[in-house]
C-alpha cells in the first residue's frame, strides 16, 4: 500500500514537475517574443486597426481593379501614404514660410506682431486683457515673455514635445500602412485564424467577440477619427486660403482637439476673431462662414458615418482614450488609444449581457 502511494505520489510529482517545466519554457518564448516585437508592438497593432477598417474600402477597390489584388494594395497604399505625407509637407512649408515672414518682419519693423486694429475698441468687456496683452506685445514683445515667462515656458515644451510626437508618428503611421496593406493582402487566411484565436481565448462566445472588435473598430475609425479628420481638413484650408499665419500648426491643434472630442471651436472662433481685427471684412466674413459650415458638420457627418444607431462609446471613453494614448504613446496613441479604450468599453459591456443571459437561462 505504502509502495502504491509512493509511485502515485512520484507519478504526480513528475507530472507536475513536467508541466512546470512546459510552462516555464512557454511563458520564456512568448516573453522572448515579445522583447523582440516590442519596438513593433504599438505599429502592428494599429496596422490591424487601419486594416480592419479599410476591409470594404479595400475590397471596393480589388473590384474596381478587376480581382488584381497586388495593384489594388499598391494603389491603396500609395493613396493613403499621398493623403498622410503631402499635407504634412504643406503644413511644414508654411511653417518654415512663416517663420521667415515673421523675421523679416521684427529686422524690418522692429517689432514681431502687429498691433491690433481699430475694430478692436467694440469688443466685448471681457475681452480687454487679451488686447492689452496683445497691445504690449506688439509693442516690446520681450516684456510679455518675461511676465509670463512660466507659462511661455510650459507651452513650448508641450509644443516641442508634441512636434517631435508628430515626426514620429508620421514615419509610424507610414510603416503601419505598410504592414496594413500585407494584411490585406491576405486578408482572407488572417481573418479565420483570428476568428479560432477568439474562439481558443474566450470560448464559444469567441466569434461573437471578433465581430464586436470588427464593429467597434470600424465604427470608432469612421465615426470618431474619420469625422475629425474630415473637420481638420476643412478648417486647415480655410485658415490657408484666408492667410491665417501659422495656419499649419492651427490646424493640427484642431484635429487633436477634434480627435479628443473638444471640437475644432477653441482655437477656430478666436482665430475668426483675429483675422476680423487685421484683414479685410469679406475674406475674414466668408472664414467665418466656413468655419461655421465645417462646425456644423460634426452633427452632419457623424450619423453618416456611425449610422442611426447608437454610437459605440459615451464622448468621455473616447476623450479618455484619445488623451491617455496621446499622453502614453504620443501621436499614434492619439488615434490607437481611443481604438483600444472603445474596444474594451464593448468588451466589458457584452461580458456583463453574457453573464445577465446565463443566469436568466439557470
Amino acid at each position: 500500500m505504502n509502495q502504491n502511494n509512493s509511485n502515485f505520489n512520484s507519478f504526480n510529482f513528475e507530472k507536475i514537475a513536467d508541466t512546470i517545466i512546459r510552462l516555464g519554457v512557454l511563458f520564456l518564448l512568448i516573453g522572448w517574443c515579445y522583447d523582440i516585437l516590442k519596438p513593433f508592438v504599438l505599429i502592428i497593432v494599429w496596422a490591424i486597426v487601419i486594416a480592419v477598417a479599410l476591409s470594404p474600402v479595400y475590397e471596393a477597390i480589388v473590384k474596381l481593379f478587376r480581382g488584381k489584388k497586388i495593384l489594388a494594395t499598391i494603389f491603396l497604399a500609395l493613396l493613403l501614404i499621398s493623403i498622410l505625407v503631402i499635407p504634412s509637407i504643406l503644413v511644414t512649408q508654411s511653417l518654415y514660410e512663416e517663420i521667415n515672414n515673421f523675421t523679416n518682419y521684427y529686422q524690418t519693423n522692429g517689432h514681431l506682431i502687429p498691433p491690433p486694429g481699430a475694430s478692436t475698441k467694440d469688443w466685448p468687456t471681457f475681452t480687454k486683457p487679451i488686447v492689452e496683452i496683445w497691445q504690449t506685445a506688439s509693442e516690446d514683445i520681450s516684456k510679455v515673455i518675461i511676465k509670463y515667462s512660466d507659462q511661455l515656458k510650459v507651452v513650448g515644451e508641450w509644443l516641442l514635445f508634441s512636434l517631435a510626437g508628430i515626426g514620429k508618428g508620421i514615419l509610424q503611421f507610414i510603416v503601419s500602412i505598410i504592414i496594413a496593406m500585407g494584411l490585406l493582402l491576405y486578408s482572407d487566411p488572417l481573418t479565420s485564424v483570428s476568428k479560432s484565436i477568439f474562439i481558443k481565448l474566450i470560448g464559444k462566445n469567441g466569434e461573437h467577440y471578433a465581430l464586436i472588435t470588427v464593429a467597434t473598430i470600424r465604427n470608432v475609425v469612421k465615426g470618431f477619427l474619420g469625422v475629425a479628420l474630415i473637420q481638420s481638413m476643412m478648417v486647415g484650408v480655410g485658415f490657408f486660403l484666408a492667410g491665417v499665419p501659422f495656419a499649419g500648426i492651427f490646424t493640427i491643434i484642431c484635429l487633436i482637439l477634434a480627435i479628443i472630442q473638444v471640437g475644432i471651436g477653441p482655437i477656430a472662433i478666436p482665430v475668426v476673431i483675429y483675422m476680423f481685427s487685421v484683414t479685410d471684412t469679406t475674406s475674414a466674413t466668408l472664414l467665418a462662414i466656413w468655419i461655421g459650415i465645417t462646425l456644423i458638420s460634426d452633427n452632419i457627418l457623424k450619423p453618416i458615418f456611425l449610422g442611426r444607431g447608437n454610437p459605440p462609446a459615451p464622448m468621455l471613453v473616447i476623450f479618455l482614450g484619445a488623451i491617455g494614448g496621446f499622453l502614453y504613446n504620443g501621436f499614434i496613441g492619439l488615434f490607437l488609444g481611443a481604438v483600444i479604450l472603445t474596444l474594451g468599453y464593448k468588451f466589458f459591456l457584452s461580458w456583463i449581457e453574457i453573464i445577465e443571459d446565463e443566469i436568466i437561462e439557470e
